[in-house]
């Protein structure tokens, strides 16, 4: 399958998407696809991929800048801060590329969803907190903290969240924050937890960066996308 390049712009710096076609001529539901905080690779590739094979028009969607993947783990930490300081920041990188989506021919504007992996699946959580138009939004060992988690009232997508019981980087507390987040939003929700399963548990190439507590599980990751598509089913979306 091969992608498209798609170019989109938010505060002053250009984003480089990558989009896949489902098979067929007609209106498609679209999909984006927030990448691991470093930046597009082959794991968000795969995964559009993987979705347009369900019949989405899926946008593999860069909110870095220039497509770049940042290499430097201190430079991707301070990034992250600011994200997580100030959600407007990742709202409108999103935001920008949820429009260029729309604006694809094929795309039925009233059947999108948002998925994402670790800090993509906290940047579609607040894409929806600004209240976009989702039928399902989905994070995949996604933080599940927010500066402003009263904006959850204004989620109208269903969310799922899939999470590794021994994840590092989401610990218990965050998990018990995010379920109180949820109820008090008023939001449809779900999480999954799985058992034996830490950070970046869908990407393959997590066993190879030596960090603990980062570990490819290919079971957790079978059983994540099979309740994805359950969701995206019951959404209307396949």
């Amino acid at each position: 399958m091969t992608g498209i390049e798609v170019r989109y712009a938010a505060e002053d710096i250009e984003f480089v998407g990558t989009l896949f076609l489902p098979s067929g001529s007609g209106p498609a539901p679209g999909v984006l696809v927030a990448h691991e905080s470093p930046g597009i690779t082959q794991h968000t590739l795969d995964a559009a991929q993987r979705l347009a094979a369900l019949g989405f028009v899926a946008l593999a969607t860069d909110y870095q800048g220039g497509g770049q993947v940042v290499t430097d783990r201190d430079e991707t930490m301070r990034r992250y801060v600011r994200f997580m300081a100030d959600p407007a920041h990742i709202q409108a990188r999103l935001g920008s590329a949820l429009q260029a989506l729309k604006a694809q021919p094929r795309v039925d504007a009233t059947r999108l969803a948002a998925i994402g992996f670790c800090y993509g699946g906290t940047g579609v959580l607040e894409l929806a907190r600004k209240g976009a138009e989702l039928r399902a939004v989905v994070g995949f060992h996604s933080g599940l903290g927010t500066a402003r988690p009263e904006d959850s009232s204004r989620i109208k997508a269903k969310v799922l969240v899939h999470i590794g019981c021994d994840d590092p980087v989401i610990p218990l507390d965050q998990r018990n924050a995010f379920e109180a987040d949820m109820t008090a939003g008023g939001v449809d929700w779900r999480m999954t937890v799985y058992g034996r399963t830490g950070h970046s548990f869908t990407n393959p190439e997590a066993d190879s960066w030596g960090m603990p507590g980062f570990a490819y599980q290919a079971d957790s990751n079978a059983r994540a996308w099979r309740a994805t598509e359950d969701l995206l089913r019951e959404t209307g979306l396949i």
